[in-house]
């Protein structure tokens, strides 16, 4: 009873919360020029609640970048995720909550493409509208199992990162047409990787710890907050020598009341070490910008997961926290294959590994090597043209089929009934 009584009364809450919400959407709508009909043609559809705003905003730096040419809008239809996505976006948003006011928007912009971050049911609420191009472009470049998904037949074209990515789904999908709807652009991310240190830099070795969540699933399970990182979070706070940087998926912990409890005990341990010794400045960062974090320490522990493949863009030094679940699956035929593992007996002794890495050339042929098997050309600015270079190639797609529908509709429309037809002034076969 009192179980079903706290059920109810969060529902009150999150309508009551959802209310005042979409109140302040709708002022902010009022005080805030919408985008004049037929001028809308690239369009993120982003449904999705805040426990996942991390996804679209790995796109905001390429977004902003790609409306200095094109107009770009992000749909959203959550209204707790409006109202941040609202204050950070550096392109317009258009909040439509319902399905008339979503196909209202569809029937007075020009839309061409629209993106797709992550694999969310509501998308296909934005999948019923032909006549344009659903893209996925997703939130990440990983081996994960989510990379594989059958759910990539589902677009029209989906942009991946390189040819690792296509050898990773010719091997997984039967019957996919690759070599049409997959279309490698990199990593456009990596050309943004940057920002204010929250640090100030001297001699120690900054290492950065990004672990990934629990996930949902044995087979997902790639999560090492409980099995690795109490212990090597002690090691590297315990060391004169190095500084740490932790910096946790955002819904870790969201599942296993065990894994969220090992994350707090971390953030703890970090608030206590900085206490002891505050000119060690280790840093507990959950804050929305992705980028100095990877491209400013000397070496990153990961999981597996898409921070795998954003440190690899960088070519800098990288440890894997190897899944201490038997049944989560490791892909070893790419970059996994020769990477440098943390197991969570040895976690302990990570000092060690990292003082390794750090030094060992061979490792950074590895990742060179890798590097450009992931995401082909890493200068700066390569990826950006490349996915500029896609759209470019999606919207000259979908005037060539524009103009092809248009002709067939002309011919549908004109008279049957050929020229000598009409001068032998017969009526029309009735058969």
């Amino acid at each position: 009873m009192f179980s079903d009584l706290g059920a109810a009364a969060k529902v009150v809450r999150n309508a009551i919360r959802s209310r005042h919400n979409r109140r302040l959407i709708e002022r902010y709508m009022l005080e805030h020029a919408q985008p004049e009909p037929g001028s809308v043609k690239l369009a993120v559809y982003f449904p999705d609640t805040r426990v996942n705003l991390y996804q679209i905003r790995q796109w905001y730096a390429p977004l902003a970048e790609l409306a200095q040419t094109y107009s770009v809008v992000i749909i959203t239809r959550s209204p707790g995720a409006s109202l941040i996505i609202l204050e950070e976006s550096p392109v317009p948003v258009i909040y439509k909550r319902r399905i008339t006011d979503l196909e209202e928007f569809v029937e007075e912009q020009d839309l061409r493409i629209i993106f797709y971050v992550n694999q969310n049911q509501k998308n296909f609420q934005m999948f019923r509208y032909g006549r344009m191009w659903h893209v996925f472009i997703n939130h990440g470049e990983s081996d994960k199992m989510y990379m594989t998904t059958n759910q990539f037949k589902a677009y029209d074209y989906s942009l991946v990162a390189g040819q690792a990515a296509l050898d990773r789904l010719s091997r997984k999908l039967w019957d996919f047409d690759l070599a049409r709807k997959a279309i490698p652009i990199g990593r456009p991310q990596a050309d943004h990787f940057a920002g204010e240190l929250p640090y100030t830099p001297d001699e120690r070795t900054v290492v950065l710890y990004a672990p990934t969540w629990e996930g949902d699933r044995p087979a997902a399970a790639y999560g090492s907050i409980a099995s690795h990182g109490v212990a090597l979070v002690d090691a590297v706070l315990a060391s004169p020598r190095h500084r740490l940087v932790y910096r946790p998926h955002p819904r870790s912990g969201v599942i296993d009341p065990e894994y969220r409890a090992a994350n707090q005990r971390i953030i703890s341990a970090i608030a206590a070490a900085n206490q002891r010794t505050p000119g060690a400045q280790h840093i507990f960062d959950d804050g929305p910008g992705l980028g100095w974090q990877l491209a400013a320490s000397d070496v990153a522990i990961t999981d597996i997961s898409a921070m795998v493949y954003d440190r690899l863009a960088t070519g800098r030094p990288i440890i894997v926290a190897r899944p201490q679940s038997p049944e989560a699956e490791v892909d070893d035929d790419g970059f996994l294959g020769s990477a440098a593992w943390l197991y969570a007996d040895q976690a302990g002794d990570v000092l060690a590994l990292i003082d390794r890495v750090l030094v060992d050339d061979s490792a950074r042929a590895t990742l060179a090597y890798w590097a450009e098997r992931h995401f082909g050309d890493t200068t700066p600015g390569a990826a950006t043209k490349r996915f500029h270079t896609a759209v470019e190639h999606l919207l000259a797609e979908w005037e060539h089929h524009a103009a092809i529908h248009i002709a067939d509709k002309h011919s549908s429309e004109s008279d049957p009934l050929d020229d000598e037809d009409d001068e032998e002034g017969l009526p029309p076969s009735e058969d």
